[in-house]
């Protein structure tokens, strides 16, 4: 039975919504749920950076491989190893019965999760076209965009009317109905290419991330003078100045730079850097600020950025057509200085964290400014690169994403000292504000509009 065109991208932007949400809600989820996991299996603020960084660590490290390899094997497979994967993480993570026993299983669901974005994106990127993909991208956009918020919600709930286990063990439901719906898609063709695995990059590119991240995170416990911190920074550098010079080197990068040479590509990924470093700043910090400092359970604690998901679901899709009509640059420039006066009008939070009065005014700023800023961005650095190296320029942007948050966290104790209180999320919140209004600058000087709109953006 052949299935008309319509329904096949109907098919391909559900499956692409459900893989990648089940990626981004496994990198917030986890936020609101912290404390009670540190409170069974022990630990500190370290310990809670390392749930989260072992997860973004693995994924903003693979995902650049991941790329590489959707566009080699085809994105159908690369995301049929990618739920498979995944599921079995999610297992051991709701298993766990110690904190490094959950860290490394947490590590393992972000190899897995690196797996899902990119061919998610490439999915949409190959089977629409024209006004229908920024149409498409902005539903994406919607959805995926609401795991980062939701993400909070749903784990509140879990962790308050059962477990923190819940948290993982939840993941098997959508991925079971993700592998039913993949099943139904006609297959891919995989790229003409012979199968080259950059093995080396890889392993570089892991290290490059993960030996920085750890001295960021421990140096609280150690202090910057230690071999301890000193010898993982430095050989961590080191690595990732020799994974730039080896990807310019080798014959199938993992990372191909000529990529860089696309001007919204390399500024779209600069702001990406500075957006995405702040919003992980930002939810994650809130949502531990709610609970131990305002006393919030972990499902209101949740609930306080529901606001940003209504705002995400309502309007991104409108405004990725918008963006896919007028051009990305104006909407990746207010969109950023709104969310961050959001987090500045967070400043007025004091030791009552009174969410009516001082919460939910910047929520409500930040998630508009958001829903502004993620569609466009999306659409303006993939929409740059040819469709086939959209899987690869895909993993690039989200490995951006994904190391800049990851950083951000692990630079979190840095920025609010040993103890989070009023004053310690008060420094976090402008810093937060900065990296926001820095990544609107950003893209109002760098990126460029299509010098002319096709028709059929002007029909949509």
């Amino acid at each position: 039975m052949t299935r008309s065109s319509t329904d096949t991208q109907r098919l391909v932007l559900v499956v692409a919504v459900l893989a990648s949400f089940i990626a981004f809600l496994d990198g917030t989820v986890i936020n609101v749920a912290l404390p009670a996991i540190t409170r069974e299996l022990g630990g500190g603020i370290s310990t809670q950076q390392w749930v989260v960084d072992a997860y973004l660590i693995t994924l903003g490290g693979i995902i650049l491989l991941a790329g590489s390899l959707s566009d080699t094997f085809g994105r159908k497979r690369v995301l049929l190893w990618g739920l498979v994967g995944f599921a079995a993480a999610s297992v051991l993570c709701a298993v766990a019965p110690n904190a490094p026993f959950l860290i490394g299983a947490r590590a393992l669901q972000g190899i897995a999760g690196a797996l899902l974005v990119p061919s998610s994106l490439a999915l949409i990127f190959s089977t629409f076209s024209g006004a229908g993909q920024a149409r498409a991208i902005g539903t994406w956009t919607a959805w995926t965009s609401t795991a980062f918020i939701a993400g909070p919600l749903i784990g509140g709930l879990l962790v308050d009317l059962v477990s923190w286990r819940l948290v993982f063990a939840i993941n098997i439901v959508p991925i079971v109905l993700t592998l039913i719906l993949l099943a139904r898609l006609p297959g891919d063709r995989a790229g003409d290419a012979a199968p080259r695995v950059d093995v080396i990059g890889a392993v570089l590119g892991v290290l490059g991330v993960a030996l920085p991240v750890f001295a960021l995170i421990e140096q609280v416990n150690f202090g910057w003078g230690s071999p301890i911190i000193l010898v993982p920074l430095i050989v961590g550098l080191l690595s990732f100045a020799v994974f730039i010079w080896h990807e310019n080197l080798v014959k199938a990068p993992m990372m191909p730079l000529s990529l860089f040479r696309v001007r919204n590509f390399w500024v779209g990924n600069v702001a990406t850097t500075l957006i995405y470093a702040a919003l992980s700043l930002g939810t994650f910090l809130l949502a531990v600020f709610l609970q131990q400092v305002g006393g919030y359970s972990a499902t209101l604690a949740g609930l306080a950025l529901l606001p940003v998901s209504i705002l995400s679901i309502a309007l991104s899709t409108v405004i990725g057509r918008l963006a896919g009509r007028f051009g990305p640059r104006l909407f990746m420039c207010i969109g950023p200085i709104i969310a961050g006066i959001g987090f500045f009008v967070m400043l007025r939070i004091d030791a009552s964290v009174a969410y009516s009065s001082q919460v939910l005014p910047g929520v409500i700023i930040f998630g508009l400014g958001l829903t502004i800023t993620v569609a466009p961005l999306t659409s303006a650095i993939l929409g740059a690169i040819e469709p086939g190296r959209a899987g690869i320029a895909s993993a690039v942007n989200n490995a951006i994403s994904r190391v800049a948050g990851l950083v951000a966290i692990a630079a979190a104790s840095i920025i609010v000292g040993p103890v989070l209180d009023v004053d310690g999320f008060h420094r976090a919140v402008i810093v937060t504000g900065i990296l926001l209004v820095g990544g609107g600058i950003i893209s109002g000087i760098g990126i460029q509009n299509p010098v002319s709109v096709p028709a059929d953006k002007l029909q949509a």
